[in-house]
């Protein structure tokens, strides 16, 4: 094949491939979401633009990458900061056309008649007989179901189309319940009936009209809803307010909650000061304990150095989420081998998940546990690289192996190491995994409007504010998300920082 052909084919597959994204961009748009359908656009005939000008030829091999990184790291991004200045909660789920429409979209009962039906299949689809108050029966044409047309279903007086076969009964009515409701049948006389009930329809109505300045009107009571968008809610004469709300935005008022209202910083602030000790106590013990036993293992004249290096490894191989879960067994206050242990021995039993600070010291053991082989690991590839010659030199001078490891052993580690203990603190920061598994936050704080436990670090109290809060709310979720990738993105910076500095005395 010519390259002149290979081009041609790759113009074609790109043409082929911006097409479907149009129609998907339409799609969208249809579907209600025309941000969304003109982002699709705007990628759509970036990506084509790229592929297409020949002097863009090199940026062709990065632009997939810088367009990944686009939608699925920056885009999360954004739109978790955006979310953060609204009111989006489990109250607050639809924008304001939305909840218009579920207004616009109720129906009511107009009186009291009642027309009694019973469901027909035959072989050109189903039919409905309908008896009316006064006792005269109207069928229906025959329909699928369910029904694609959205005009009424004309129904004639009983007896005009023929005999109807014999009635569906109730199990086939409730398999059909959902596409009865969508039909609109339409009287002679020009009454609409829609299903009122399982096995009756009756007159309906639309409950709300829409008014030229916004606000709705109940026609069933005679009712003014305003749309308030300070609070995101439909509101009466009385004020009250009348669900669905819609979402609005709210400004900063999501942060001013986070650090100044009482019932959510005081929990806020405790949590925060928890995450950052646990994080912190989590890589001191764990560099201090694989650093003690790299060194250890890295003595040649110590036996069975290969058995000590698998077993003390283990704790890593192993999944975490299996570790952990195993660890939650044996914690257990009632039947865990630890405290059957130490009720043998000492007559006490720890109230594990039940004291806070023994909560907090037990995951800090697991933690530990699960994060020392790591530390270990790199201190014994790292001390492979400290030549052999300056431990000679210690030893002639006479320096004792203590000294040797404080004044030689552990500087010469820290330096390359420092950057991944940055590093372990910022995943310890985030660890989520370790604290929904082992205590979910809990024993909680009193007197909290959202659940705020005592061993949650701020991701979880995140979680738990966004999907356990019986109000579930998204937007201060999202603003309590914001503030912990900020202060993830700062150890980032200081990462780099330390890094390059590093990098540049060594130069």
């Amino acid at each position: 094949m010519s390259p002149n052909t290979k081009h041609r084919l790759a113009q074609g597959v790109v043409v082929a491939i911006s097409l479907a994204f149009l129609y998907l961009a339409t799609m969208v748009y249809a579907s209600g979401r025309p941000l969304l359908a003109l982002a699709i656009v705007a990628g759509t005939l970036l990506s084509a633009y790229v592929f297409f000008k020949r002097r863009l030829y090199a940026y062709r091999y990065v632009y997939p990458g810088l367009l990944t990184m686009a939608v699925f790291l920056v885009f999360p991004i954004v739109y978790t900061v955006w979310i953060g200045f609204t009111n989006y909660s489990s109250s607050h789920i639809l924008t304001f056309e939305r909840a218009k429409s579920y207004f616009l979209e109720q129906t009511y009962a107009t009186g009291e008649a009642v027309y009694p039906y019973t469901l027909h299949r035959g072989e050109s689809g189903y039919r409905l007989r309908l008896e009316a108050p006064s006792g005269e029966a109207y069928v229906t044409e025959p329909t699928p179901l369910p029904r694609d047309e959205q005009t009424p279903l004309p129904a004639q007086p009983a007896g005009a189309g023929g005999a109807l076969p014999e009635a569906l009964g109730l199990r086939q009515l409730i398999a059909q319940r959902e596409a009865l409701k969508s039909l609109n049948v339409a009287l002679p006389d020009g009454t609409e009936l829609r299903m009122a009930k399982l096995r009756s329809f009756a007159p309906i109505a639309p409950r709300y009209r829409a008014n030229d300045d916004g606000t709705l009107t109940d026609l069933k009571t005679g009712t003014v809803l305003t749309p308030d968008f300070e609070t995101g809610f439909f509101r009466n004469a009385e004020g009250e307010a009348v669900p669905p709300g819609f979402r609005v935005a709210i400004g900063i008022d999501n942060y001013e909650r986070v650090f100044t209202e009482p019932a959510f910083r005081e929990p806020f602030v405790k949590i925060f000061a928890w995450t950052v000790t646990f994080a912190g106590l989590t890589v001191l013990f764990a560099t201090a304990i694989g650093m003690v036993l790299a060194v250890i293992l890295s003595w040649e004249a110590l036996r069975f150095r290969g058995l000590y290096r698998l077993l003390l490894f283990l704790p890593y191989a192993v999944p975490g989420f299996i570790s952990i879960l195993v660890f939650k067994g044996l914690f257990n206050e009632n039947f865990g081998e630890i405290n059957l242990i130490l009720n043998a021995l000492f007559g006490i039993k720890p109230s594990w998940f039940t004291d806070p600070m023994l909560a907090r010291t037990m995951i800090l053991m697991v933690n530990i546990w699960l994060g020392y082989p790591y530390i270990m690991v790199l201190c014994m590839g790292l001390l492979k690289a400290i030549p052999h010659d300056i431990y000679e030199a210690s030893a002639l001078a006479g320096v004792g192996p203590v000294r040797t490891f404080t004044r030689v052993t552990f500087p010469l580690l820290m330096r390359p190491l420092t950057p991944l203990l940055i590093a372990a603190f910022a995943f310890n920061f985030n660890n989520f995994v370790l604290i929904e598994l082992l205590t979910s936050g809990r024993p909680d704080f009193l007197g909290t409007q959202i659940p705020a436990g005592t061993t949650d670090i701020l991701v979880t109290y995140t979680y738990r504010i966004a999907f356990e809060d019986s109000g579930k709310n998204f937007g201060l979720a999202a603003a309590v998300s914001t503030v912990i990738f900020a202060m993830v993105a700062l150890l980032a910076l200081v990462n780099l920082r330390v890094t390059r500095a590093g990098g540049t005395r060594e130069v």
